[in-house]
């Protein structure tokens, strides 16, 4: 909250996206510009965000050379969109190859026209070092992005979250994952292991099966789903916005465009409301329809009635795309990959085709105790983790131990007062003056010159440059023209 670039980690169930949108929502409350990114499309939609391959223009690049950073810094999309951020979000960062992470930070400064790192925005980096690493070739060392130089000029400072929201204190598994994350696992957490191989779930039991592998869910879903002699319903995605835009989401939605549901149906919740009961990853059976809506009872008994959810796409303060869907797909199967951020009170897990370090955390880490977890296969990929990560964790560790002496606790009453000092009433009303003479030397209505929304907007963020002008949203470049002048020389008033 103090400008601070950051980086934001722990293990999962830890908290980290829920202290995200928490930042989110109290720096959107002082009139600050958010971009939220994500390394994946399906995290992205977890926040309402879009990738940063997209935000950043960059696409699919994997070199920038000078051509390409002069080529996208004359793009006027990107040059208002770079200058109207003041803070930009990049989750599930353990995923994002380094490389990409450089070539962000190049062109922001190219594009802001200043050097510092990320052109001066707030960086704001989220996730788990240990969770699945970004992708490699056969053979190459694994980009990781906290080994990147734009990592290293950021420096950014370390909150680590060290409590568990998810597996219960004392629980085995808990052990287990910190073992894990320790790199110190023993035969006492192997024989752990070996007790869940080939356990069966009781038959009122509502379990998932963790696949490494799409083919495996696809089939084993559509299988059991066949097999209900019962009528099916059909639901398909409501989607607008830009045809490319539309599709982007629906890709990364974990909702399916297409849902085929019966009475009987295993389903999971993919979507967080508290106040509707579920969350990403409820489990439970269709029992019966209330006309179109589904009624699913979870695992823990409760019946809901269950209605359409909207995922957004934003850009740029924008609603770009936006897919409305019944928040379920079916779930007696899903794979590893799409249940990262998923709390599982049940999964029957197959890791005998694990093939990254990091993916038997991930899918262990899933659940909430051992209890939950039935082992159809272990294979010598699936408890490992990255060697590189062991000692730079120990030094995450201790930066935030470090950091959390230094700092006091931000509160709600602080936020508060963030906001009403973020306006300056004076500045406000002298730029509100300046529009008054200028709409009656040009005979025009003052919102012409300048919507009051965009006074306000200057007169809490008080930009300082020409560049600065650009991230209000209403200040274009012909307006910046005809009065950026006149606007800086008040701005910079004392």
């Amino acid at each position: 909250m103090e400008g601070k670039s950051v980086f934001l980690t722990g293990a999962p169930g830890a908290g980290k996206t829920y202290v995200l949108n928490e930042f989110i929502r109290l720096v959107k409350a002082r009139g600050k510009n958010v971009a939220v990114t994500a390394s994946t499309g399906i995290a992205a939609t977890h926040i309402n965000g879009t990738t940063i391959h997209s935000w950043s223009g960059l696409g699919i690049m994997d070199v920038l050379s000078e051509h390409d950073l002069a080529r996208l810094s004359g793009k006027s999309v990107l040059i208002k969109r770079y200058n109207a951020t003041d803070i930009l979000i990049v989750d599930e960062v353990s995923m994002l190859h380094g490389r990409r992470l450089d070539m962000v930070n190049l062109l922001a400064k190219r594009i802001r026209q200043n050097d510092a790192p990320f052109g001066g925005m707030q960086v704001v980096l989220v996730g788990d070092l240990f969770q699945l690493p970004p992708v490699s070739r056969y053979g190459e060392v694994v980009d990781f992005a906290h080994l990147s130089d734009a990592w290293a000029e950021l420096d950014p400072v370390v909150c680590y979250l060290t409590e568990q929201h998810r597996v219960m204190a004392g629980d085995a598994l808990l052990d287990l994952l910190q073992a894990m994350r320790k790199g110190d696992i023993n035969e006492m957490h192997e024989t752990a292991l070996q007790e869940r191989l080939q356990r069966e779930a009781g038959a009122d039991e509502v379990v998932t099966r963790l696949y490494s592998h799409n083919a495996d869910v696809d089939v084993i879903n559509q299988k059991h789903l066949d097999a209900i002699d019962s009528e099916q319903k059909m639901y398909t995605m409501f989607m607008t916005g830009a045809q490319a835009k539309r599709e982007q989401l629906a890709k990364n939605v974990l909702a399916p465009e297409a849902l085929v549901l019966k009475k009987g149906a295993e389903v999971m919740f993919v979507a967080n409301n508290f106040a509707g009961g579920y969350v990403n990853g409820t489990r439970g059976t269709v029992i019966d329809f209330d006309g179109s809506n589904p009624i699913v009872v979870t695992s823990s008994g409760r019946e809901i009635k269950v209605e359409a959810h909207s995922w957004k796409l934003e850009e740029d303060g924008r609603v770009k795309a936006e897919v409305s869907q019944l928040p379920l797909r079916l779930a007696w199967a899903i794979t590893i990959h799409k249940s990262q951020g998923m709390s599982l009170d049940a999964a029957v897990i197959d890791l005998s085709r694990s093939f990254s370090p990091g993916m038997g955390y991930v899918a262990l880490s899933r659940v909430r105790s051992m209890d939950g977890i039935y082992l159809r296969g272990v294979n010598q990929m699936a408890l490992t983790m990255h060697p590189l990560i062991f000692a730079y964790d120990q030094e995450l560790h201790e930066a935030s131990e470090d950091l959390a002496k230094q700092i006091d606790d931000y509160t709600e009453d602080t936020a508060a007062t963030d906001v009403q000092r973020a306006l300056n009433n004076v500045i406000l009303d002298k730029l509100k003056a300046w529009r008054t003479v200028a709409a009656k030397s040009q005979q025009m209505p003052p919102y012409i010159i300048a919507h009051d929304t965009v006074l306000t907007e200057l007169a809490t963020r008080r930009p300082q440059t020409t560049q600065g002008l650009l991230a209000v949203k209403g200040m274009g470049q012909a307006k910046i023209e005809k009065y950026g002048d006149a606007l800086l020389a008040i701005l910079k008033e004392d």
